[in-house]
């Protein structure tokens, strides 16, 4: 949680970049600071907050004033004991009270305290609920971030084939020149390079795109400019039996460990229903009446009290005994709801982590691969200036580059997911 907290006050302050350069770090902060899902789980957080206090569950003493003051024309008819008798209408008179009362809890049956244990986990649960949100937030804009990367590396790969189309139309053109090359050669090589201008034109409309997806992460206008120079650099130091061992620091496991407790607390609560209830009551109380005739014409009462006041639950239709069972079930769903969500985060841990094995093993070979294929591109074009190659040599070379390079940074990007997908898992992603 502390990362996190760190995390949300960095997103508090505000973002420019230089010439709409956006960095990975800034893209993820701004998504924090500008998404309503945190400023939710946010407001959940206050709430729970407040929650969490020993008035709300029961615990202080409640204090009431309450006061009366009443005027009244009444008509009087009485007999005293003496033998006088008093007929009177219109008689003036005049009632006032003023009381202060307290009542303090001094005994539950250990509801009291049950209640407060159980609001300070609640409060735990929803702060581990505003991680959550802002480690999926986090992952989002990251995935989204290196697969911008990862398309502009495409448009790299393709401008470097059209360096070489370019290359090879001016050969095919100087060769005409001097009569050792014929149209066909000229049309196929234009048409190669058109062809790939194509392409680039269609990559850049993805890398386009895959921006205003970015911008939308982020809760920006979608048609703001932004730009990314960036590589994919992959951590290959992950370690199975580190992720693994983590897993209890998922905010979303702990959250389930909270809810458990939670459910738990509700069953101490419940079960203290069934005890007596007992309560101090102390206060002040003032009264005063007055009559304009008859047997009394001025009565005044005022003084401290002070007294215990219980209720003994003796059958209520068994109602406490049933919320005690199903609180008693609730928290056995809770306890089986985490078991399936580690078993289910452990068998994701394990299979991304074999794709991030899996991926960087490749990732050697592929290196090669592509380095190989830029030595076979120029060579074979050196040949094909000399007309030891033919323009669909050159070609050949050209699709074979291109697609060591697209397979290369895919590779690159699919390691870079399974990274971030257990960074996510073990609640440690680095931006």
């Amino acid at each position: 949680m502390k990362r996190f907290i760190i995390i949300f006050l960095l997103a508090t302050q505000s973002y420019c970049y230089s010439q709409n350069n956006l960095s990975l770090s800034d893209a993820v902060n701004i998504a924090l600071k500008n998404s309503s899902g945190i400023k939710i789980a946010k407001n959940n957080l206050n709430i729970s907050n407040i929650n969490n206090d020993y008035g709300i569950a029961g615990g202080l003493p409640s204090i009431t004033v309450s006061g009366s003051d009443n005027q009244q024309s009444i008509g009087l008819n009485q007999s005293l004991s003496s033998g006088v008798d008093i007929v009177k209408t219109g008689v003036g008179s005049n009632t006032a009270a003023l009381g202060l009362a307290a009542t303090v809890p001094v005994y539950a049956g250990g509801k009291i305290i049950a209640e407060k244990k159980r609001l300070e986990q609640v409060q735990q649960l929803t702060e581990q609920q505003l991680t959550s949100r802002g480690l999926t937030i986090a992952s989002n804009v990251m995935l989204k971030y290196y697969d911008i990367v990862r398309q502009q590396n495409y448009a790299k790969t393709l401008e470097q084939s059209i360096e070489v189309s370019k290359q090879k139309l001016k050969i095919v053109q100087t060769q005409r020149e001097v009569g050792l090359s014929n149209n066909a050669d000229l049309f196929q090589s234009q048409l190669d390079l058109n062809a790939q201008n194509q392409l680039l034109e269609s990559q850049q409309l993805v890398i386009e795109q895959g921006k205003t997806d970015l911008l939308t992460l982020l809760t920006l206008k979608t048609d703001s400019t932004i730009n990314i120079r960036d590589t994919i650099i992959v951590d290959k130091g992950i370690k199975l039996d580190s992720v693994l061992n983590n897993l209890y620091i998922n905010p979303d496991v702990i959250a389930a460990d909270k809810q458990i407790r939670i459910n738990e607390l509700l069953e101490t609560e419940t079960y203290a229903l069934r005890y007596p209830a007992v309560n101090l009551n102390t206060g002040y109380n003032y009264n005063r009446s007055q009559s304009a005739a008859g047997n009394v014409l001025f009565n005044q009462t005022l003084g401290p009290y002070v007294g215990l006041s219980f209720s003994v639950p003796v059958f209520n239709g068994n109602i406490y005994k049933k919320q005690y069972q199903v609180s008693s079930i609730n928290t056995n769903n809770a306890k089986l709801v985490k078991d399936t969500l580690v078993l289910g985060y452990t068998s994701s841990a394990v299979k991304t982590f074999q794709s991030y094995v899996s991926n960087l093993r490749q990732l050697e070979t592929q290196q090669k691969n592509y380095d190989l294929s830029r030595q076979l591109l120029d060579l074979v074009l050196q040949r094909f200036q000399v007309r030891q190659a033919t323009i669909i040599d050159v070609k050949q070379a050209q699709q074979t580059f291109e697609n060591a390079g697209y397979q290369l940074i895919n590779l690159s990007y699919a390691a870079k997911v399974a990274e971030i997908q257990l960074r996510k898992l073990t609640n440690k992603l680095v931006f």
